[in-house]
């Protein structure tokens, strides 16, 4: 066997099933293709997942309480192929994206982990497009992290890495990919591309799915190397999101002045990466849209962060 896809799944049929299909559709020999689904929903187990009779399915069921990593891991145990596909249940795969990702990783001796390029349709909402941006804010280059939702490399290469960390309920991608880097390059190619169906496309969704992305921020540092570049994303959003509760209380104390001052304080960060994130990749949205995506995002992150750090807390004394 060529190619293990590792796909962990929870609930949301339809979508793994067109990830399944993109799959199917591969310009590669599917005899040489299996597909690990390791799920915590029951019923995958009566599921028809696919119509295509050469694409080889294995669907494996999960306690709920197993973490998204301890599913991957779980996942490469029951596999064969020489390389692990690790995809989301939400990914819309190009045809060449087989042919492609074993390209550009034989390119480079040096490179660990390859990944394709998020794209979104013409018509997709501005939410979605302004994801996808900062999806590909870096291409065709060397890259210090990659999304979990889209990764290839050796299965070799997964042992020296030595797995993702199953302690970590999110942020798990971090630091599997940092642990990566130690070893290898980590490339973002543009040659094959993605669909992110899942991805967020109103704001509601983006504020819940933050929330519960951030619990796991301060526990995903532990034990790595964290880069300058990296270290706005653990310490802006606390920080913009205490500058507007003080400008709030502030205000219920009658300090006008100071409360304002606090604010704009709080929100320089927002313009900067608007302005920042608008110039780099010329979206075609309007800036106000990305204003006020970073106003829900950062305030997201912050709850989430101090969530998981009360929770690690309350875990730690318990």
């Amino acid at each position: 066997m060529q190619i293990s896809f590792i796909i962990p799944h929870k609930g949301r049929f339809e979508m793994l099933i067109q990830t399944i299909e993109s799959i199917a559709k591969q310009s590669f020999d599917l005899t040489q293709v299996e597909v690990i689904v390791v799920s915590q929903t029951p019923d995958v187990l009566k599921q028809a997942l696919s119509d295509e009779a050469k694409l080889q399915i294995k669907p494996f069921l999960r306690r709920e309480s197993e973490t998204i990593s301890a599913l991957r891991n779980y996942g490469v145990t029951q596999s064969s192929g020489r390389y692990l596909a690790f995809l989301d249940a939400d990914i819309y795969l190009s045809e060449n994206w087989i042919e492609e990702m074993q390209r550009t990783l034989a390119q480079d001796a040096k490179r660990i982990i390859v990944s394709a390029m998020q794209i979104c349709k013409s018509d997709a909402p501005p939410l979605e497009k302004i994801r996808t941006s900062l999806s590909n804010a870096e291409l065709d280059v060397n890259v210090v992290f990659l999304p979990g939702r889209n990764l290839f490399l050796t299965r070799d290469s997964f042992a020296k890495i030595g797995g993702f960390p199953e302690h970590l309920v999110t942020c798990e991608d971090y630091y599997f990919t940092d642990k990566a880097a130690q070893l290898g390059a980590l490339f973002y190619t543009s040659s094959a591309t993605y669909i992110h169906l899942g991805e967020d496309k109103t704001l509601k969704g983006l504020f819940d799915k933050e929330i519960w992305r951030g619990q796991s921020n301060l526990q995903s540092i532990e034990g790595r190397h964290i880069p300058l570049r990296e270290w706005p994303s653990f310490v802006v959003p606390p920080a913009i999101f205490l500058f507007i509760i003080v400008s709030v209380l502030l205000l219920i104390f009658g300090l006008r002045g100071l409360a304002i001052c606090s604010l704009l304080i709080g929100l320089f960060p927002v313009v900067v990466y608007s302005v920042r994130l608008q110039n780099i990749n010329n979206l075609p949205v309007s800036f106000f849209q990305i204003f006020l995506f970073y106003i829900v995002y950062f305030p997201a992150r912050a709850i989430g962060t101090f969530a998981g750090l009360f929770k690690s807390i309350r875990v730690n004394n318990s």
